[in-house]
């Protein structure tokens, strides 16, 4: 099964991720065919370095570069053109892939054609991969995960692998702030797609307070909104649970970090 790598890398990643991501890409047990590493924009001199030497490295990787940063939603778009094989799998510049990640998804869709996009659970790391402080985990079924999915996010992005034509199929990715990957899974429910996820972690996340920051403040709770009103316009969730889930979510986005992170850990997280 021949499949494609998708990353999108901006001016505030590290070098020093950006290798250790790669580092775990070297390290898989069934290689990817391709590498798509999308520049969102100008980078620093150390990751422009960094990435020179990666080309030489790594002969299946396509660099894409674009001109001004657009966000992930737009790079995104721009990369999957780019994509040549029928498979696509994601994940960020500053996360590691488990060693037999692409083995088991891509042997998982191959068993089971009716699937459309596969993820799995993700260990959360903390400064280095041994400090594992949280464990994401989501539920298995299509019928669980259509369930979940509106009310919460029903897939951890970076550890998804698709069938592009399905992705395709439902307009792909596209730009909208901070949720491109929510307002996608929205799309494919409607569109038919069926999902799945590993019942284990496949991928070590990098987490800091910085996580918890990005996921609060007035912005954010107002582009959230707009993507509960949007999901209830194209029919995934009913009036009821529109209200009903912007009700529970806004004072999560408002209230001070240490409070948003407390929940997090204590709610929405397994240790």
């Amino acid at each position: 099964m021949e499949f494609s790598v998708l990353l999108s890398v901006y001016h505030g990643e590290s070098a020093d991720n950006l290798k250790t991501c790669f580092d775990s890409l070297k390290s898989q047990t069934r290689q990817p065919d391709e590498i798509v590493l999308v520049e969102d924009g100008p980078l620093s001199d150390e990751l422009n370095a960094l990435i020179s030497i990666l080309e030489t490295e790594s002969p299946n990787l396509r660099v894409v570069r674009l001109e001004k940063c657009g966000g992930l939603g737009n790079a995104l778009m721009e990369g999957m053109k780019y994509c040549r094989y029928p498979y696509v799998a994601r994940m960020d510049t500053d996360d590691i892939c488990l060693p037999a990640r692409f083995e088991v998804q891509s042997d998982f869709l191959a068993e089971h054609p009716e699937i459309d996009i596969c993820g799995s659970w993700h260990n959360e790391f903390k400064n280095t991969p041994e400090n594992i402080i949280a464990i994401k985990k989501l539920p298995e079924s299509h019928a669980e995960l259509e369930r979940y999915a509106k009310k919460r996010n029903p897939m951890n992005h970076p550890t998804v692998m698709f069938r592009k034509s399905s992705v395709e199929k439902a307009g792909g990715y596209q730009e909208f702030p901070l949720f491109e990957d929510y307002y996608l899974w929205a799309r494919m429910f409607v569109a038919g797609c069926k999902f799945y996820n590993i019942q284990r972690p496949l991928l070590l996340f990098r987490t800091s307070d910085l996580t918890f920051e990005k996921r609060g403040g007035w912005k954010y709770a107002m582009i959230e909104c707009k993507l509960e009103l949007e999901m209830y316009r194209m029919g995934f969730i009913s009036l009821l649970r529109m209200v009903g889930n912007i009700c529970l979510r806004f004072p999560l986005r408002i209230i001070p970090l240490w409070m948003r992170k407390v929940v997090y850990m204590t709610f929405l997280r397994t240790k």
